[in-house]
């Protein structure tokens, strides 16, 4: 029934290779032994990363009749079901009757628009092909549930936004080797990379206005997709008060059960548990990510307050619009990005709080590898000394010795109490320079 269809759809994504991509950092694995799964936030580049193993396969001298590419978001398959998959094959066997399916690089898009599309990719890459790539909605299927449905088959690459370093090469600037007269116009990246926000597009998009108008395109379809419509939130405008609150609240502390009395006194109708729920949901779709307290108890963890900062600048700016004091808030939700964008498998990020407190501790194993301050401007000696007194005990507490103070623009390296401490403008600190 689809098999022309799909004919087409194969044959004119063969035609487009090579896409006109700029590469990122980080590449999908080829020849893992898995299904590539590419979970993410909206619009953060999930398709063009498995475009972009596409290119490297055929700059590698993979023939191009060798790629089976089906975006599910196409309109011609709206009503395909889980048995009508089988015409993927036949279609793909029928234009290249030599070719085996073992030797074919399989990326399926959107493919979660599909009921039980996972018994069909099990079953394909059990019997016919290993190399198996998935990207999809986060308003069809979270991250998790891909991880249930493959069990256990699926290797998961989470996409963020742009780094500091690929919103260079967006920007036309090589960092590997950077000029003094360079150095000027990485500043100003900089500068717009932290307030503008990190999405591919938006870095590739000039006019502020237009910006704005798809930040808050992205914005809404989050909201309304992958949340209130897949989770069947009815009352949105509570929805987005909530959501409001959290993105305000980025760096300190937030206490769910403080929102919830805040929005009962609002005469807002819900129950406790929706707030703790949407909690979860703005997390599972990517939209926040939660940073709990560091402590020695796993059950103590779950009692105490958790820190939620935001997937984009730029997009908080264009829903909250620029505050005066949002500075300091803005940098360190970029650290935060940082690190998590970074973040192994076997490493947890937290934020430390004693007597004093530290915006980030990073965990590796068993061990703290590091310790991470976040200030706009440490010139005033108030401030130094807060920031220098929280480091410092959350060094003593987790024995720690590799210290940094991020700031906007600082750069030094001092020792108190026999603890050196690397005080390092951002830029550099994210670029490694």
């Amino acid at each position: 029934m689809y098999k022309e269809v799909l004919k087409k759809i194969i044959l004119d994504k063969q035609n487009e290779i090579p896409f006109n991509l700029i590469s990122r950092e980080d590449s999908l694995p080829i020849n893992c032994g898995s299904i590539v799964t590419v979970p993410g936030v909206r619009r953060c580049g999930k398709t063009s990363k498995m475009k972009l193993v596409i290119n490297s396969l055929v700059q590698k001298g993979l023939d191009k009749s060798l790629i089976l590419w089906i975006g599910f978001d196409d309109e011609r398959l709206f009503d395909m079901q889980v048995s009508d998959l089988e015409d993927v094959l036949d279609a793909y066997r029928e234009l290249y009757p030599e070719t085996e399916l073992k030797n074919v690089q399989m990326f399926f898009d959107e493919i979660q628009n599909i009921k039980n599309w996972e018994l069909f990719i099990i079953r394909v890459f059990k019997n016919y092909c290993p190399h198996i790539f998935i990207s999809g909605s986060n308003a069809k299927l979270l991250s998790s549930e891909i991880a249930t449905e493959l069990r256990g088959w699926g290797l998961e690459y989470t996409t963020f936004p742009l780094s500091f370093k690929e919103y260079c090469a967006f920007n036309n600037l090589d960092t590997q080797c950077i000029t003094e007269s360079q150095n000027a116009k990485l500043k100003i990246l900089w500068e717009q990379y932290n307030s503008d926000g990190a999405f591919p597009e938006i870095a590739l998009t000039e006019t502020k206005e237009i910006k704005e108008k798809r930040l808050q395109g992205y914005y809404n379809a989050m909201l309304l997709r992958d949340l209130a419509e897949r989770h069947s939130i009815s009352n949105t405008k509570a929805l987005r008060y909530f959501i409001k609150r959290l993105m305000n609240n980025i760096s300190k502390p937030t206490s769910i059960n403080a929102i919830y009395n805040d929005m009962r006194s609002l005469g807002v109708k819900l129950t406790k548990d929706d707030l703790y729920d949407w909690a979860d949901y703005v997390c599972e779709c990517f939209m926040f990510i939660k940073i709990p307290k560091y402590t020695h108890s796993l059950s103590e963890e779950q009692r105490t307050l958790s820190k939620y900062y935001f997937i984009d600048n730029g997009m908080r700016q264009c829903v909250l619009l620029p505050q005066s004091n949002d500075n300091g808030k803005l940098l360190e939700n970029s650290v935060l990005l940082h690190l998590a964008r970074k973040n192994k498998t076997n490493e947890k990020i937290f934020y430390y709080q004693g007597n004093k407190e530290c915006d980030f501790v990073v965990q590796s194993e068993n061990s703290i590898k590091e310790l991470i301050q976040v200030c706009w401007d440490i010139s005033d000696a108030d401030t130094r000394k807060r920031e220098l007194d929280g480091i410092l005990e959350a060094a003593k507490a987790t024995d720690c010795n590799n210290l940094y103070i991020i700031t906007h623009s600082t750069e030094e390296s001092i020792t108190v109490n026999g603890k050196t401490i690397h005080i390092i403008p951002a830029y550099k600190w994210m670029l490694g320079i």
